[in-house]
């Protein structure tokens, strides 16, 4: 946190479970430039489903809601119902209350996922993080309104970089992803995402300078659209 505050960077924590997120935000309560988000992990959805109850409590406290979503994963398979269930609820709740931003998982899912942001499109602004679906359904999650967060690890790949040239550029964050993505051998860290930079400069044949201009502009926007 305090390198962050000293590198005058623009933040959002995600959590991954209700019960985090006091204690998580807190730390940042000096830092005006991070912000820590709402989350229950698809993932955790199944152990953690009764901290439901904690996230509607702190809902009204913040205008961030991450990381949410669903998780494809076969090994997972067995947690669905409690993922979708989570899920829904989460976003009924976010719709009641007038719409968040929402950090989206949608690992191995992306249409289920996006099905169900079209049932609750008042649910807020969804950013999906990581996307690696089908071209087809990022085209679908462009029509939806869907955000996307870009981190230096999907432009590694040949599909995560055929995947970014078609998002629209004025709906585009950067992203870590840490301390689960991996980079040089060591978990990322939230400076790091900086290196996406010159991965989107290159791909849009733009200056680091200018890519970067065109990013806080997009953050901005959604910070003040929502």
């Amino acid at each position: 946190m305090r390198e962050c505050v000293d590198r005058g960077l623009y933040v959002l924590s995600v959590t991954t479970t209700p019960s985090a997120w006091t204690k998580t935000a807190a730390l940042a309560l000096d830092a005006p430039r991070i912000r820590t988000s709402l989350g229950l992990h698809p993932q955790l959805a199944h152990e953690r489903k009764s901290e439901l109850v904690l996230f509607e409590t702190a809902l009204p406290e913040t205008k961030y809601v991450g990381e949410i979503g669903l998780d494809g994963d076969p090994n997972l398979k067995s947690q669905w119902e409690d993922q979708v269930i989570v899920f829904d609820r989460i976003l009924h709740l976010c719709q009641r209350a007038g719409g968040r931003i929402l950090s989206v998982h949608s690992r191995r899912c992306a249409a289920a996922v996006l099905d169900r942001l079209e049932i609750h499109r008042g649910a807020g602004t969804p950013v999906l993080h990581w996307f690696s679906g089908t071209v087809r359904e990022l085209k679908r999650a462009i029509d939806l309104g869907c955000w996307f967060s870009v981190g230096p690890s999907m432009l590694t790949s040949t599909k995560g970089r055929d995947l970014v040239a078609i998002m629209p550029r004025n709906r585009l964050l950067t992203e870590s992803d840490g301390p689960f993505a991996q980079l040089d051998g060591r978990a990322i860290l939230p400076w790091d995402a900086g290196r996406a930079i010159s991965g989107l400069a290159e791909m849009w044949h733009e200056s680091p300078a200018s890519v970067e201009t065109q990013l806080l502009a997009n953050l901005r926007q959604l910070v003040s659209g929502t």
